[in-house]
């Protein structure tokens, strides 16, 4: 992929380490709108998109050369709905911090694809980390989950669901992306942008949820959402992978998930306890090994 003028002079891991501070704060973009989850949703990729296809159009990124290709938006699109719409309502029910972790599971969903349906070799440092991964998510989940409240519990499954929807979401981006006549980056972000806001205004309109902004703050909060968390951020983190170390890459990415529950405290005053930080460190560690020991088994 050609770069864009705009991270020409920017190290790569200084790029990826931006984008991923930039996406940490989607959840409190999310949290501090007062939309639904749903609509939430719908204007970050609808804002979103529009960016980013104006973006494609200005600097001449190549657009779809086959209809296989573009085919192939529409299910990107259905698995990103998916997605955000569990996402976003297990931010209401246990807030950005746990919600984005339990998305960032689907390092492990992807392995286990990989291994059942890709042949991909068995990486004994992946079995390990996952029964770790449980530990950790135990430990600031809490241990007795019959006495949880309900909602919380509800919380939990959406944000697994989450990890399994996007999943599904980085499978598809990646046959789409290995077509030798694949669009760009760019424009396949604004094309899959646009057909997930379709889709999500289809389930608000199923839930009986408005897509009204009810005033102009959170009008605010939804632009700095599409922006930052669905055009920047990722722009930035798309153009530093390409040549730093996967560790490093890994590591890196961790920074979001970490940042959004230490947002989740500093802005919503998320009650913490030793064991529930501890989990977190665990959980997290976790991930970054299981992230990295995926990269090895391709290699």
């Amino acid at each position: 992929m050609s770069r864009m003028p705009l991270f020409e002079k920017i190290p790569d891991a200084l790029q990826v380490m931006t984008g991923a501070v930039l996406i940490s704060f989607s959840g409190v973009y999310v949290k501090l709108s007062q939309t639904g989850p749903t609509a939430s949703g719908f204007y970050r990729v609808f804002f979103g998109g529009i960016i980013l296809l104006l973006i494609s159009l200005i600097s001449k990124q190549p657009s779809v050369k086959s209809l296989k290709a573009g085919f192939l938006f529409f299910p990107a699109g259905f698995f990103f709905a998916l997605d955000l719409f569990t996402w976003h309502k297990s931010i209401h029910y246990t807030g950005p911090g746990l919600a984005t972790i339990l998305a960032n599971f689907q390092v492990f969903f992807l392995a286990f694809i990989g291994i059942i349906f890709m042949g991909e070799r068995v990486n004994l440092k992946l079995i390990l980390t996952i029964p770790i991964a449980v530990l950790g998510l135990f430990m600031v989940v809490g241990i007795e989950w019959d006495i949880l409240d309900a909602d919380y519990k509800k919380g939990v499954l959406l944000g697994l669901a989450t990890a399994i929807c996007y999943t599904g979401y980085i499978l598809t981006l990646r046959k789409l992306q290995s077509l030798d006549d694949s669009p760009s980056p760019i424009f396949t972000l604004a094309m899959v942008s646009f057909i997930t806001a379709i889709i999500l205004a289809g389930f608000a309109w199923l839930q009986g949820e408005p897509l009204r902004i009810p005033d102009l703050e959170s009008a605010f909060y939804l632009i700095l959402y599409a922006a930052f968390s669905q055009v920047l951020g990722w722009l930035f983190i798309i153009n530093g992978l390409a040549s730093i170390r996967t560790s490093m890459a890994g590591l890196l990415l961790l920074l979001q998930p970490s940042l959004a529950f230490v947002w989740d405290i500093l802005f919503f005053e998320k009650v913490t306890t030793a064991a529930s930080l501890t989990g977190t460190l665990i959980t997290l560690g976790a991930i970054y090994l299981g992230s990295t020991s995926r990269a090895e088994s391709d290699s």
